[in-house]
């Protein structure tokens, strides 16, 4: 459901695989490097893989593997010929590691990831590079520039400005970047690893007024950088604005040393309808890949005869499956101005962070909004781990790495066999999902595995509710009784079940003398002909007792 992120070669028009040196180029030496010479750069990879030791997660033809925690020397060449022996892929690892490979045979290329990235700031940048967008322009170009391919539109910015470049939205998200990163500063840099243009600078030029003069005039903007060079914005922009008609679409920035000259300040202000061209292109092949993926998701969750040929347009491997079903918590704290449009625009946020996150860390997986649920299908490789313990760790893995600022909440399936045990699963996720919008903070995370007893008395609520149940029978006499007596008969009886007929503990629990526990427990008994001996009287009050007493 990204804008560009991870999509599926079913949905992708004619999208060729990049080569490595393509994705060098992209991503720039600031990221990325080849950790030696003479390596096989022309061959194409297929999509991202976050090495696990422990998850054997199934791999595309021709990997890129992200060697996360791999260590030098044995490890690090032994997860090197695992690559050789397919089709085609390449390793990313630390420069260290990468440095004990030093005089080992090479089967596969091996990339250096530089100490200033992190891995999920990696897997971030590289996922839109994997990528090319022909989708609704089946590969036309404008400019000599594919439509859409706001990289390639980047680059051919930079060639002509002599500078590196980012394309954002109004939001100051990083849409692409040029080659020649190296060249801007630590800002920049930040800007490109986190595909955000950091908070403080973005206030910094608000309250500089750049935002209003760059949305007020056709021409580009020289932007001197803050005096302090606070967060290592020391190198002056010249930004400019792109407007579709009377909207705004997003700016072009560049990062220069000194003042353009007049005739590239002419060039780039020229360049405004081209930029604005592509970046709608851009918002339609994402607008209308969107809406692809949210009917293909919810077809194939659905259910029916054709579940398994939509699971393939999907492209869903052959295998068993888990569903995670993500949606904002019911409680104000997801988001604070209770406003519908800032709950459905958080929701689109956390939506791509979950398609972004489950594109870098589970190959083959698929996500995609449909209604007010981001509906995620994750393959689970057979015999790893028992049923949705694999889903239930990365739903909890996913809310951590969002973090406070996303009240997110997550329900997680049992095991789909293949596509047609889909809809089943979606309806388990479903329910999950709604224990979890309900519970605390601390548990928004809630699975058919872990969670079994919690939504068999959710559904048992929802059963008391629907036919209009009343209480009855021993347990209605008893709650009688303590309304006008003012008794604690009720308290006696759950206390008793709850500590198993040790009287004892129950006492203790009430705060009573043994023989006044006694005592009540056979007005209990007097009162409501409750027959404590008796199981099944036993399980209806407790079952009485938690639908309609709860405390």
């Amino acid at each position: 459901m990204s804008r560009q992120e991870h999509r599926p070669e079913s949905v992708v028009l004619d999208a060729p695989a990049p080569t490595l040196a393509r994705i060098l180029e992209d991503a720039g030496h600031t990221v990325l490097r080849p950790a030696f010479e003479d390596q096989d750069l022309d061959q194409q990879v297929d999509g991202l893989v976050i090495f696990d030791h422990v998850d054997q997660v199934a791999w595309p033809r021709r990997p890129l593997v992200l060697g996360v925690g791999v260590q030098p020397g044995d490890q690090a060449a032994a997860l090197l010929d695992r690559i050789g022996d397919l089709d085609g892929g390449a390793l990313i690892l630390r420069e260290s590691s990468a440095e004990s490979l030093q005089g080992r045979p090479l089967p596969a290329p091996v990339l250096a990831l530089g100490n200033e990235a992190s891995w999920m700031q990696l897997a971030a940048t590289l996922a839109p590079l994997l990528t090319t967008t022909s989708g609704l322009f089946g590969g036309s170009s404008l400019g000599g520039v594919p439509t859409g391919d706001l990289f390639a539109l980047a680059n051919a910015i930079a060639e002509i400005l002599d500078a590196p470049i980012t394309v954002e939205d109004r939001d100051s998200r990083v849409l692409a970047f040029s080659i020649r990163q190296e060249e801007a500063d630590p800002s920049r840099v930040r800007a490109i690893l986190n595909r955000q243009v950091t908070p403080w600078a973005t206030q910094d030029l608000q309250e500089r007024g750049i935002f209003r003069e760059l949305y007020r005039t056709q021409e580009p903007l020289f932007v001197d950088p803050p005096e302090s060079g606070h967060g290592g914005f020391t190198m002056p922009r010249v930004v400019l604005g792109i407007r579709g008609g009377d909207e705004i679409l997003g700016s072009v920035w560049a990062a220069v040393p000194e003042p353009l000259s007049d005739e590239k300040m002419r060039h780039f202000r020229d360049l405004q309808s081209t930029v604005a061209v592509h970046l709608l292109s851009h918002r339609a092949n994402a607008n209308v890949e969107r809406r692809m993926r949210s009917d293909l998701t919810a077809q194939v969750l659905a259910g029916g005869p054709e579940a398994e040929e939509v699971a393939a347009r999907l492209g869903l491997p052959r295998r068993q499956m888990v569903v995670l079903a993500v949606a904002l918590a019911d409680d104000d704290t997801a988001v604070p101005s209770r406003m519908p449009g800032d709950r459905a625009a958080e929701l689109l946020r956390i939506g791509d962070a979950f398609d972004m996150y489950l594109g870098s860390s589970q190959p083959g997986a698929s996500a995609a909004l449909v209604g007010d649920v981001v509906y995620g299908i994750v393959p689970v490789p057979a015999g790893t781990e028992a049923d949705s313990d694999r889903g239930q760790r990365m739903a909890k893995d996913f809310l951590a790495r969002v973090g406070r600022r996303s009240a997110a909440a997550i329900g997680v399936s049992g095991v789909a066999a293949d596509a047609d045990g889909l809809a089943r699963a979606r309806g388990e996720a479903d329910r999950a999902l709604r224990l979890a919008r309900s519970s605390p903070e601390a548990n928004r995370v809630c699975s058919t595995s872990e969670h079994a007893f919690e939504l068999l008395m959710m559904e048992m609520t929802d059963l008391v509710t629907v036919r209009g149940m009343r209480l009855s029978g021993p347990i209605a006499r008893l709650v009688e009784h303590d309304e006008k007596h003012r008794s604690d008969l009720v308290p006696t009886l759950r206390a008793w079940l709850d500590h198993f007929g040790d009287n004892m503990a129950a006492a203790a629990a009430l705060h009573v003398h043994p023989n006044t526990f006694r005592y009540r427990l056979r007005r209990v008994t007097e009162v409501s002909g409750l027959r404590l001996d008796d199981r099944d009287e036993r399980l209806s009050a407790m079952l009485q007792l938690r639908l309609f007493l709860r405390g």
